[in-house]
This record gives C-alpha cells, sequence and structure tokens, in this order.
C-alpha cells in the first residue's frame, strides 16, 4: 500500500529523516515507537505530505504522491489522520465536524453523510453528543469524535500521531479500545505511539526509530523478547 524509497527530511541544516526505506502492506498495523526528537511524527506527516520530504519517493496504493503532477489533495481523501491535539472546529457540531469533509469533497450527500455520522457515533459510544460542541466533551471523547471524521471519508489507510499523549491517563483506554477494534477490522494502520502495551498487543510490526533512521524494526513478540540493537535494548529498559 506505501512504498517508501530513501526518503529524507530536512529543516534547514537539521537532518530529521535519513534515507529510509519502508514498505507497508495493506491491513498491516505497524507501530513506530522511538526517543522524542527521532523523527517519528516526520516520517508520519511525510506519508500524506503534511511534511514535503526533502528527497526520495513515496507511492501509495500505486501513485507516486511525492510527483509533483500527483493530486495530493485527492490521495489524502484516501488517508485518514488522527493527531495528538484533536482540531476539531470549535464552532460546528460533533455531528457537523463529521460531516463537513464528505459533503465539501462530494463523497456524500448531506443525508448520507449524516447517516454516516449516526452509525459512526453509535459506534464509539458517543451518539448522544451529536448536537454538543467540541469544548463539551472530555479529552478522549474528543479524539474519538477525531477518528470517528476521519473514518467518515472512508479510508483506505489511518495515520495515527501520538493520539493518546495529550490524554488524562484514564481517558487514554478509551480512545485505545477504538483503534485495537479498528484493526481487528482490518484497517491499515500506521500508529506514532507511547503505548508500548498498544504496540504489543495490536501491531504487526513495530519500528524502532532514533536520529532519522529506523534502526530496528520485528514483530511485537520478537521486537519485545529479544532486541537486537543496543539503543533499542537501552530505549526499551527506559519506557518498559
Amino acid at each position: 500500500m506505501i512504498d517508501v524509497k530513501s526518503l529524507t527530511k530536512s529543516f534547514g541544516s537539521h537532518l530529521v529523516l535519513d534515507h529510509i526505506d519502508q514498505h507497508i502492506s495493506p491491513g498491516e498495523k505497524v507501530v513506530v515507537i522511538g526517543p522524542s526528537g527521532s523523527g517519528k511524527s516526520t516520517f508520519l506527516r511525510c506519508l500524506n505530505l503534511l511534511e514535503t520530504p526533502t528527497s526520495g519517493s513515496i507511492t501509495f496504493n500505486g501513485t507516486e504522491i511525492t510527483d509533483p503532477k500527483a493530486d495530493i489533495n485527492a490521495i489524502r481523501r484516501q488517508m485518514g489522520m488522527v493527531f495528538q491535539h484533536f482540531n476539531l472546529f470549535p464552532n460546528m457540531t460533533i455531528r457537523k465536524n463529521i460531516t463537513l469533509a464528505p459533503v465539501l469533497t462530494k463523497l456524500m450527500s448531506q443525508a448520507e453523510a449524516d447517516d454516516t455520522a449516526t452509525a459512526l457515533l453509535r459506534r464509539v459510544n458517543l451518539a448522544e453528543k451529536a448536537e454538543a460542541y467540541p469544548a463539551q466533551l472530555s479529552g478522549g471523547q474528543k479524539q474519538r469524535i477525531a477518528i470517528v471524521r476521519a473514518l467518515a471519508m472512508k479510508p483506505k489507510l489511518m495515520l495515527f500521531d501520538e493520539p493518546t499523549s495529550a490524554l488524562d491517563p484514564e481517558m487514554v483506554g478509551e480512545v485505545l479500545a477504538v483503534m485495537k477494534e479498528l484493526a481487528e477490522e482490518g484497517m491499515t494502520m500506521v500508529v506514532v505511539t507511547h503505548e508500548m502495551g498498544f504496540a504489543r498487543e495490536v501491531g504487526t510490526r513495530v519500528l524502532f526509530m532514533d536520529e532519522g533512521h529506523i534502526l530496528e524494526e520485528n514483530e511485537p513478540q520478537a521486537f519485545f523478547a529479544h532486541p537486537k540493537e543496543a539503543r533499542t535494548i537501552e530505549f526499551l529498559s527506559k519506557v518498559l
């Protein structure tokens, strides 16, 4: 589904990503972990060109999205993105937050989008919040709405950038539960997170990043039980 070749990203003289190669297959749940400043979020944001790579290529479903001729807006509609901070429109009801993009992009009529919003809100146990405004919701509820808003576009891929790191600890579980359910249904996911339990339980593959490189990758059981790189072992000794 995603093919990344020799991806580099610099901010001025600061090299953040250094010739990364990565292949993500349909249905995979790839969990990206590593210390702050390792390039995890930049890597994720390059996958839908929220950050423009300095060099290298990214191909999504057979289309090279780093080609200047690519219709990036059309491609982004197939990629749901959930951020650390929920980025809901504060002046719109929850229903309007969810239906706005499908209607504006002509993916659905308003009636279809309303039906979709209702079904998705039921799924995350927030049907009664349809006419509420973001300020009336808890952090965990807002993040579940942010996931629902991305799902309303019927994406082929979901990108999560530290979706629980801004939440109170007791709200983390309700967001991870929605993500686990998505994973079980076969959604292709790339998740940057500090939640090692989620990585172990839901990931099909774990990538460990440090200083702009993917230092180690493996399926979760082997990754956590038998890390090979000294830097991975050091990192895991501090977070597990």
